[in-house]
C-alpha cells in the first residue's frame, strides 16, 4: 500500500502494546537520499518525553524504521 506523508500526518502512534505515543506531525527525511529517516510526534498527555529522544520542540523523535502499520493509526515498534 502506497500513502502520501500528507495522509499520515494527524494520525495518531501507538505502540504495539497499544499505548498512545501523540499524533504524527511530520516527518525528518536524508536530504542526499530521500529517505524518511524519523517521524516527529507530538506527545499525548500521559507520554514522559524525557524517556524519549525530542527536538527542541518537545516532539518525540521516533525512527521510520520501527513504523509496523498504518490503517486508522501508526502502530510502531519501541527500540530495547
Amino acid at each position: 500500500m502506497k500513502l502520501f506523508a500528507t495522509e499520515l500526518k494527524g494520525k495518531t502512534v501507538m505502540t504495539e502494546d497499544g499505548q498512545i505515543l501523540g499524533v504524527l506531525v511530520d516527518f525528518i527525511m536524508d536530504t542526499k537520499t530521500g529517505k524518511i529517516q524519523s517521524m516527529l510526534v507530538s506527545p499525548a498527555e500521559n507520554v514522559e518525553p524525557r524517556l524519549f529522544k525530542t527536538d527542541p520542540e518537545g516532539r518525540l523523535v521516533l525512527s521510520f524504521k520501527t513504523m509496523k502499520a498504518v490503517k486508522d493509526v501508526i502502530v510502531t515498534q519501541l527500540a530495547d
